[in-house]
């Protein structure tokens, strides 16, 4: 059975980062990390819990958080993918949004898709022009070269009559590495008609098909088949980031190590300590005095002058002034 929890509807639906983890398991059932004690086997409670973990951080009128919400779903009809859903870029706020909404959002996307280790799913309705898309031009802005983001075109059967998304899907318009795959979903009439995700999938396959400008790559396009290159795409991503990442974290553990090493012998009352300290508070004393004199410090007051600046001032106004009267 296909499974349908997250939110839908008009407008932002998510205002958090949604961490979901898709896990291989013989039994069905989903779990939250801020709940982790309850096993959810009624997908609608999943959505109804989302929302309301949405709205307790960020309030009912359309606010927006940083802080994630994790979900694991465990079952035999998944193959093993993290996905991190983000909200959608949003123009114009509403409801009780700030007014630099935009740039909190985009704030927001940019924390998750600058890491390197990260592949970028960009979505962009094939109803809008590719060169307009939010999601390309940022996944352009941490990847200029394309080699760690994934184009999916959706509402591919929204186009207007007689043009199509050929060029794109062939990867020919704006190239990717990892190309451009096309996916048909369910509308908000499917939803609200309740036409199960398994009738929706067929007919999603059927358009392909039947599509004069699909048909010959109807095997490289839809949503199961995104679903496999997903998978593919992030395990042979992980074997690629993995040693980087080792040889990161084992440098790390080495200088916790040479760290730890210094602090076994500590004995706070030893005085050849306490004369270290003093020595290096006089040089980090003499460093600042240095900067402050030069205004080069991190504390640069916008308000009066300070430092060098001011003494130069004294020195060239004040003090002749001072001089002629005496």
């Amino acid at each position: 059975p296909r499974r349908d929890f997250l939110p839908r509807g008009s407008g932002i639906v998510t205002r958090r980062p949604l961490i979901l983890q898709l896990i291989f398991s013989k039994t069905e059932y989903a779990e939250f990390l801020h709940c982790k004690s309850k096993k959810f086997t009624d997908f609608d409670e999943v959505r109804q819990e989302i929302e309301a973990e949405t709205d307790r951080v960020t309030g009912t009128n359309k606010g927006i958080s940083p802080v994630p919400i994790n979900l694991r779903v465990y079952s035999p009809h998944v193959l093993n993918l993290t996905l991190i859903d983000l909200p959608g870029i949003t123009k114009v706020p509403v409801g009780d949004q700030p007014q630099d909404i935009e740039y909190q959002i985009k704030e927001m996307i940019l924390q998750f898709i600058s890491r390197e280790s990260s592949l970028i799913l960009a979505v962009t309705p094939a109803n809008m022009d590719l060169a307009n898309s939010d999601a390309l031009k940022m996944a352009k802005e941490v990847d200029p070269q394309g080699l760690r983001t994934i184009g999916v075109i959706t509402k591919l059967d929204l186009m207007d009559e007689g043009t199509d998304a050929r060029d794109v899907l062939e990867n020919k318009l704006l190239p990717l590495r990892r190309g451009y795959i096309g996916v048909v979903n369910r509308s908000q009439k499917d939803i609200d008609g309740k036409k199960d995700i398994r009738a929706a999938l067929a007919a999603e396959r059927k358009f392909f098909l039947s599509h004069p400008a699909y048909r010959h790559m109807a095997d490289r396009m839809g949503t199961p088949h995104l679903q496999k290159v997903l998978n593919q795409q992030l395990t042979n991503h992980i074997r690629e980031t993995l040693p980087s990442l080792r040889s990161k974290l084992q440098s790390q553990l080495l200088s916790l190590e040479k760290e730890v090493e210094e602090y076994k012998n500590f004995r706070p009352d030893d005085p050849t300590r306490k004369t270290k300290a003093l020595l290096q508070m006089v040089q980090q004393f003499g460093v600042d005095f240095e900067k402050r004199i030069e205004g080069s410090g991190d504390q640069v007051d916008t308000l009066e002058l300070s430092g060098g600046a001011r003494i130069n001032r004294i020195f060239h106004e004040r003090f002749p002034f001072e001089l002629v009267k005496v």
